[in-house]
């Protein structure tokens, strides 16, 4: 009887063993066969790659080594970086896929070759990545529509300024390829503090594309672009001046003027270009139309001209400043 109870448990336990032990063993073998599938899926992707006519940067800088040194020196050459080009596919991921332009023996052709390519399809490889942040309105922008692209201001290989790598030394002599007027005016005698380095052409304009007037950074308006920094002038005043509600434009040049305090016209006859018909004589450089005392007429001669009494000609928030006198 004891022999026979003993046979009974052996043949339960190993009934119970053998499923246990069949299902470990197709655990492994399915543990193995998903490392082959996953194999398997890495050579096809690796395989999808070649077809796709990648050949990776190693093979470009065989022939353009020249140009690895600056590139790594560059945001672009910045592997550590995600979104940059050399955490991707290095060259191709702005020349596309290399493997037809290096079996033809180097034929441009074959290859994206930025200097052959229209502003648009320029702008267009390069708003792959540069789409966010200052470049989100560059579609339809003043400059977008006047066919210039990122490579006209902008050097990928080859430029003179670290600051966004411009071609030009700084972005004053960038935008005075075009805007030749504008930029000239900052070498008169009163001027923004443009020449000293202090600011420049970006400071106040966004050349990527705004949403604004003027491509302008900050405001709705001039007169809000311009009140950003200069918030004593901002208002709202008790007493407004017209010209400065509307735009300070009316008054300033912002790009610099031979006059004092960047004004278009030196005083009194700024003023008198609205002012032409008041209590004042219309004409104050004309001597017969002046009052028969020098003394109290000269006032509005010298100096800052109607300024003089005038002095808070923005705007008065005084209950008697209707004439912008305090």
């Amino acid at each position: 009887m004891d022999s026979r109870r003993w046979a009974v448990r052996g043949a339960l336990l190993w009934g119970l063993f053998i499923p246990v032990l069949a299902a470990s063993v197709a655990a492994h073998q399915a543990t193995q066969g998903g490392g082959k599938v996953i194999g398997q899926a890495a050579a096809a992707q690796a395989t999808t790659g070649q077809a796709a006519g990648y050949v990776g940067q190693d093979t470009c800088l065989t022939c353009h080594s020249d140009k690895e040194k600056v590139f790594k020196a560059t945001e672009h050459g910045r592997a550590q970086n995600a979104r940059a080009p050399a955490a991707q596919r290095g060259c191709e991921s702005c020349h596309g896929p290399g493997k037809a332009h290096v079996d033809a023996g180097g034929d441009k052709t074959k290859i994206k070759t930025f200097t052959a390519m229209s502003p648009a399809q320029v702008s267009e490889t390069c708003d792959t990545c540069h789409s966010r942040g200052t470049h989100v309105e560059w579609v339809g922008s003043m400059h977008d529509r006047h066919n210039l692209s990122c490579t006209t201001c902008h050097g990928i290989h080859s430029f003179k300024s670290q600051t966004s790598q411009l071609k030009a030394a700084n972005d004053i002599d960038t935008c005075m390829q075009c805007h030749r007027t504008e930029a000239l005016k900052v070498r008169r005698v009163a001027h923004m503090p443009l020449r000293e380095g202090k600011m420049g052409c970006a400071s106040c304009h966004n050349p990527h594309g705004s949403a604004n007037v003027r491509l302008l950074r900050a405001g709705n308006s001039i007169a809000e672009s311009c009140t950003s920094c200069h918030a004593a002038q901002r208002g709202p005043y008790l007493w407004e001046h017209a010209p400065v509600r509307d735009k300070c434009t009316t008054c300033h040049d912002p790009h610099g003027s031979a006059n004092d305090r960047m004004l278009v016209a030196k005083l009194p006859m700024l003023c008198q270009r609205c002012h032409v018909s008041t209590r004042h004589p219309s004409t104050v450089y004309d001597a017969s139309l002046l009052p028969p005392s020098t003394s109290t007429s000269m006032n509005r001669l010298v100096n800052r001209g109607c300024v003089n009494c005038h002095q808070a000609i923005h705007g008065s928030n005084h209950p008697g400043g209707v004439h912008f006198l305090r």
